[in-house]
């Protein structure tokens, strides 16, 4: 079990060589870490999303309550927002983490992003396009490869004022878009494009506009997190003044994006009356929104849909909260991974998933398409354990014989057509 975030899912193969300059490398000797434990705190953040997109496809229903429901809705969105922030973690171990790669090899690096997002886009439509009841987020992911590829070379403080500037405008364009839409019956109010013309093609599957605008994971609001990542990846991560800072931005974020809705929500005249009245779904009371989305999802007909955080309400301060809660979660897990040996051997199994996320993803839609399950949230606790045990039991016998998984093999092997590159 010696695989790093190198040899993750979205990843190519000859990315394994370090791509840290020699003083970082200078840094973890001295502090006693080194690169691959840093690395492999980031596949088991990588893993735990895993776990948590299964938690909110094949779990129990959140607004059942109790330990499992809390538990469940700590789950939603906040996994997908941690899985689009380590996107950004990987697009920079491509085209080089801690300095961009330049000359043949940098337009080689931007070469294997671009052929990776054009395959994450057509398997991210093929498993839309066949039915399955989950809001595929491949394809998404693969346009998000292609918007931030233009920012490879920048700094992590140029990154982070881009990410800090996404997250303050782009929602409110979003709302300003989709209300536009909507009136132009394009919209269909809790994601997708309806209609014909470029936001439906191809049929069944996600175009351009719910990509961009009105899908489930909305590149709009949905970057910002990407260019975070990239901003993080760019750190000296050995260094334990870094670590700590970063954990307390991602303490703060959180308290700011989920504190600052429940103080919005309470202090601004009719905001619950408003969203209650605008919500859709199973709940009536929009109490919860400042962090959960079992209340519903704001109609986007009413500006006080902004003030919410609740995890896919798109909105400025879910952003800032889900981001802050992916920057915990990555730097506690490498805090971890690389401060106590027996934790690392511990999650190993958890690890093993983290490196084989694309396969572990596709294997969880394929297996709910052909178990027949129709309805996601709602399955007994029983089911979302099989579906965890299954793939680790997988990760961990694969990584035993091999260095990637399947379909992290498979799309190394496509990517080496970027070699041509001259």
């Amino acid at each position: 079990m010696t695989q790093n975030a190198h040899d993750t899912a979205l990843v190519a193969p000859d990315a394994a060589r370090p791509e840290t300059p020699a003083s970082d490398q200078a840094a973890a000797a001295r502090t006693g870490r080194s690169q691959v434990g840093r690395l492999i705190g980031v596949d088991l953040a990588r893993g735990l999303a895993v776990y948590g997109m299964y938690a909110a496809h094949v779990g129990p229903d959140p607004s059942e309550g109790g330990v499992t429901g809390h538990l469940m809705e700590l789950a939603h969105g906040r996994a997908s927002a941690l899985f689009a922030f380590l996107a950004g973690f990987s697009i920079m171990l491509i085209t080089g983490r801690r300095a961009p790669k330049t000359g043949r090899a940098g337009r080689q690096a931007v070469a294997k992003v671009v052929v990776r997002a054009l395959i994450l886009l057509v398997v991210g439509t093929a498993l839309t396009m066949s039915g399955t009841p989950v809001e595929v987020i491949l394809a998404f992911y693969g346009l998000y490869f292609l918007l931030v590829l233009p920012l490879y070379r920048l700094g992590a403080r140029a990154l982070a004022i881009i990410a800090a500037a996404g997250a303050l405008i782009l929602p409110q364009v979003l709302h300003v878009v989709q209300q536009a839409l909507n009136s132009g019956g394009v919209y269909g109010g809790s994601g997708g494009a309806v209609g014909g013309g470029t936001g439906a093609w191809p049929e069944g599957g996600d175009g351009i506009v719910s990509l961009l605008f009105t899908g489930s994971y909305p590149a709009l609001t949905w970057i910002p997190f990407v260019i975070a990542g990239m901003a993080v990846a760019r750190l000296d991560l050995a260094a334990t003044a870094v670590r700590v800072r970063l954990a307390i931005t991602g303490v703060l974020l959180a308290a700011l994006g989920y504190g600052g809705s429940w103080l919005a929500l309470h202090l601004v005249p009719g905001a619950l009356s408003k969203l209650s009245d605008g919500g859709w779904g199973e709940g009536g009371s929009a109490a919860s929104a400042w962090w959960s989305d079992t209340w519903g999802y704001p109609s986007g007909d009413t500006p006080y849909g902004l003030l919410v955080a609740s995890p896919h309400s798109e909105t400025t301060l879910s952003v800032v909260a889900n981001t802050g809660v992916a920057l915990a979660v990555l730097v506690a897990c490498i805090a971890a991974v690389d401060a106590f040996p027996r934790f690392h051997r511990l999650v190993r199994p958890v690890i093993a998933v983290g490196t084989m996320s694309l396969t572990a993803y596709v294997l969880h839609v394929v297996a709910i398409h052909f178990l027949g399950i129709e309805e996601l949230t709602g399955s007994p606790l029983h089911v979302l354990l099989g579906f965890i045990v299954a793939v680790t039991v997988f990760a961990v016998l694969w990584s035993r014989h091999f260095r990637r998984g399947p379909l992290e093999w498979l799309l190394g092997k496509a990517t080496k057509v970027a070699e041509l590159v001259r």
